[in-house]
């Protein structure tokens, strides 16, 4: 078994305004990045491989994690492609029938936006990635997006995408889990907070 953490990104200004991001290329907003500067990873994932989607916001909040650590930049941990629904919100799509939006506890697995990808798919090009860092029994840290984070959840807790989460994705936290030789997780462990830089450890 080999244990990782994932961790979502910090804010851009799209999440500040509730538009969906998928994989439009969203930078952190100014204040997420100072954040960042005032909080480190807590031990032992201060001393881990950090592996991370190419996308700016992740990328961002992997390389000021990192501490001068070099990190492994992975597509296939890119957040879910929103296709049509990038750039909208999710009150606005609601409220017209024909964009197919519905809340992510109604759609299923395989429900997606127009040109975009499901739940599923996202599964599919992310278990050879996990199965990946499992081969190598060496803890790692995942900076990576929340849907893909729902995706890997799900997978754990056997959700199927239509009833409430059985989980909360917060930020600033990381959540630890096991994966098996298969790139398989285990049911998430208790969040971590990061820890502000310069506290007692």
């Amino acid at each position: 078994m080999t244990r990782i953490a994932l961790m979502r990104h910090f804010p851009t200004a799209w999440n500040q305004d509730h538009r969906f991001q998928g994989q439009t290329d969203i930078p952190l907003t100014d204040e997420s990045r100072a954040e960042l500067r005032a909080l480190v990873l807590p031990a032992p994932w201060n001393d881990v491989g950090i592996f991370t989607s190419p996308l700016a916001r992740a990328r961002e909040t992997a390389e000021l994690l990192a501490g001068g650590r070099a990190i492994t930049l992975d597509p296939r941990l890119k957040e879910i492609a929103y296709g049509k629904w990038e750039g909208r919100r999710g009150a606005d799509l609601l409220a017209d029938p024909s964009s197919g939006y519905m809340h992510v506890e109604d759609g299923g697995w395989h429900r997606q936006a127009p040109g975009g990808e499901s739940h599923w798919q996202v599964w599919q090009r992310v278990q050879p990635a996990l199965a990946e860092i499992a081969t190598d029994d060496a803890p790692a840290l995942l900076v990576v997006h929340r849907s893909l984070m729902r995706a890997i959840f799900a997978h754990a807790w056997n959700w199927g995408f239509d009833t409430p989460e059985p989980f909360k994705i917060k930020r600033a936290r990381i959540y630890p889990m096991t994966l098996d030789r298969d790139g398989i997780p285990s049911q998430p462990e208790e969040p971590v907070v990061l820890v502000p830089r310069g506290a007692a450890p």
